[in-house]
């Protein structure tokens, strides 16, 4: 059974098929994609998407949250830990990969912070490592990285595009 986490200002639940038009809005957002694919999701690749989450959670323990504020309830985005089993050199193994994705609204407001520190404190009880991949162009979650306590290893290319690669150790 996923976890429900709340953070000051954030409700971190399992995604449910109700969900399914908010991250229709979210992976449609050229802003949120920009640096994950490069270009909005279609409604097809974003239903694929809230069923691997699903099947995160049930195969795994572990999957992405679906965020909303707690004040009003709107949606912020979605941040969680995967194995996607990506083509990567170096591979990932079987270390959960960590990310995130959230509309622009809500973005310099500290909310993602918020929201994954919680996830890895909640990770940390059973997880002695995480990894992320980063744009190296992608600034803003380059220093999210970095106040989560995650450090660059490697450099690579997935999917002929650069790439940083980023790890943390429980408890950092």
């Amino acid at each position: 059974m996923p976890p429900t986490l709340i953070t000051p200002r954030l409700i971190l639940r399992a995604h449910t098929a109700a969900d399914f038009p908010a991250c229709c809005t979210l992976w449609a957002d050229p802003e949120v994609t920009r640096f994950i694919g490069g270009r909005p999701s279609t409604r097809e690749e974003v239903w694929s998407r809230i069923l691997r989450y699903a099947g995160h959670w049930q195969l795994l323990g572990y999957g992405y949250f679906f965020a909303t504020t707690r004040d009003t309830g709107a949606v912020v985005g979605e941040f969680g830990l995967a194995d996607f089993h990506r083509e990567i050199m170096p591979s990932f193994g079987d270390t959960p990969e960590a990310g995130w994705a959230m509309l622009p609204h809500y973005q310099g407001k500290g909310l993602a912070y918020e929201a994954l520190a919680a996830i890895l404190a909640w990770a940390d009880q059973s997880m002695p490592r995480t990894v992320c991949m980063i744009d190296p162009a992608n600034t803003a979650s380059l220093s999210l990285a970095g106040k989560l306590g995650y450090a660059q290893y490697a450099g690579t290319t997935y999917k002929d595009h650069a790439t940083l690669l980023f790890e943390r150790r429980r408890g950092a």
